[in-house]
């Protein structure tokens, strides 16, 4: 079933079976928006299903072209006549951009299936703490999409129910703060999942502690700092996570690898990932290819094609400090090429999601949605914001030691000390930047914090305040004339 808007759609469902630590998701079943849900085997196959929206190419398979490329992080690669993605890095960006339109159609895809879970679920026959729990799953999805929307939008459409085609036609984009508030209600409900859970074939899933980070995400983005500070708050002293230990007794980056080890997901460091699984499935990921130079051959990527996708620039290798391990663990400048000899190819690339795929595309790299890491970041700014600068002082430092190569308990000589809000603001800022480079922060970083087009522009960026939103897919805008198109004002090259 399909209307004319393309925005309110079901896709077919998924099921969920146990595969170690992964919540793998394979396709068997197909289900009409009609047909809603009866059983409780349906409904497990539909919230696995909405969980599997994340994993595609129109969502986090290239969530880099939304929040990395129009950054100073990185740009992308020119193929011919095709400027789809230079429009987002040089702020030109078309109403008939495609991925304007497969973002949002994607997005209310899944939101879509999420609804139509939230209506049919009390009507199931199942478990009664299995249907709670299911309920909450979909809220934090749901509100997870929604952030991720209004963010990239500004006003969005908000449907928090299924509707009929006619209907359609009536919906208009709501006013961010209606958005938000939606988001903050979904979270807070689902605040309420369990803490972790004990059965492999369930890791992966929402929890308490991911809906309470992002939570306070969002109460960081609407500048919110006292409630930013308390939810966050929660987290880090729930007990549940902890930031991976560098080896001690060496300068050393083991711990900041081992969180991105292709096989490690779902350690103690994350909070909430994009399930992802190599081996011909189906499900696997496209960054370590998506990400190898153009050209490169095997040299940098063994099986399957480089991309030469999301480019460092040079401006992320040098925000790196002297000392500062990260830096080689997450970009290289280039490689050697053994077809000449071993000869330097200079060819910047991010190496931070390296896994040998199975075939093309098909990775073990999960995509770190929130990271403990980022949870204490963000702690530390609501801390500062708060006035408690000193305090905020010792939870950034957690994660420079480790950057370092140092424990992260352990004096070092890169802490930070300082009781200037200013100093602090711009160091945590700068710490954010290299400790999540390349996971789809930076740009909504600089966004929520005012400093987006003052950031760039200095740095030769041509971009102005129209820019900071996307513009509303043409398709959309030509289906339902009622829609408002955002101001966005071309930049010139």
């Amino acid at each position: 079933m399909k209307n004319k808007n393309k925005i309110f759609l079901l896709a077919f469902s998924l099921s969920l079976f146990s595969c170690n630590d992964f919540l793998e998701l394979n396709p068997k079943t197909e289900l009409s928006v009609g047909d809603y849900y009866k059983t409780g085997e349906q409904l497990t196959t539909a919230v696995n299903g909405a969980y599997s929206s994340l994993q595609e190419s129109n969502l986090y398979g290239n969530w880099y072209v939304f929040a990395e490329i129009p950054s100073d992080n990185t740009r992308n690669q020119l193929s011919g006549s095709v400027t789809d993605q230079d429009e987002f890095d040089k702020f030109y960006i078309r109403t008939t951009n495609p991925y304007l339109a497969n973002f949002w159609n994607t997005s209310y895809n899944a939101i879509n299936r999420i609804n139509t879970i939230l209506e049919s679920i009390d009507g199931v026959s199942m478990d009664d703490s299995l249907r709670e729990r299911y309920k909450l799953e979909a809220k934090f999805l749901r509100g997870l999409m929604y952030f991720n929307l209004v963010r990239v939008y500004g006003d969005v459409s908000l449907v928090l129910k299924k509707i009929s085609i006619s209907e359609s036609y009536d919906i208009l984009r709501e006013p961010k703060e209606n958005v938000y508030n939606q988001i903050i209600t979904d979270l807070k409900d689902a605040a309420g999942l369990p803490a972790s859970y004990a059965s492999d074939s369930d890791i992966g899933r929402a929890t308490s502690g991911a809906a309470k980070a992002l939570l306070g995400k969002v109460y960081l983005t609407l500048n919110n700092y006292s409630e930013a500070e308390k939810i966050l708050a929660e987290v880090i002293n729930s007990g549940t996570y902890s930031l991976l230990e560098n080896t001690a007794g060496s300068l050393n980056i083991d711990g900041y690898a081992n969180v991105f080890d292709a096989d490690n997901h779902n350690n103690k460091e994350s909070v909430f990932e994009v399930q992802y699984k190599k081996g011909g499935y189906g499900e696997g990921s496209n960054f370590a290819n998506n990400f190898a130079p153009e050209n490169s051959g095997t040299n940098v990527i063994s099986v399957g094609s480089p991309g030469g996708n999301n480019i460092p620039e040079m401006d992320i290798y040098n925000a790196y400090q002297e000392g500062d391990l990260r830096r080689d663990f997450s970009m290289s400048l280039g490689y050697h090429d053994s077809r000449s000899g071993g000869t330097w190819v200079e060819s910047r690339y991010i190496c931070k999601y390296f896994d040998v795929p199975y075939q093309n595309g098909d990775a073990n790299n999960n995509f770190p949605v929130i990271r403990f890491a980022d949870v204490v970041l963000m702690y530390a700014e609501a801390l500062n914001q708060n006035g408690k600068t000193a305090e905020a002082c010792n939870y950034l430092n957690k994660v420079r030691r480790r950057g370092f190569g140092y424990q992260t308990t352990e004096i070092s000589p890169v802490d930070v000390h300082t009781t200037d809000k200013d100093v602090f603001f711009l160091a945590v800022e700068a710490e954010r930047r290299v400790e999540l480079a390349f996971e789809g922060h930076r740009w909504f970083d600089l966004i929520r914090t005012g400093r987006a087009v003052e950031v760039m522009t200095a740095k030769g960026f041509k971009l102005n305040s129209t820019n900071i939103l996307v513009p509303i897919p043409q398709k959309q805008i030509d289906v339902n004339p009622k829609l408002q198109q955002n101001d966005y004002q071309i930049s010139p090259k």
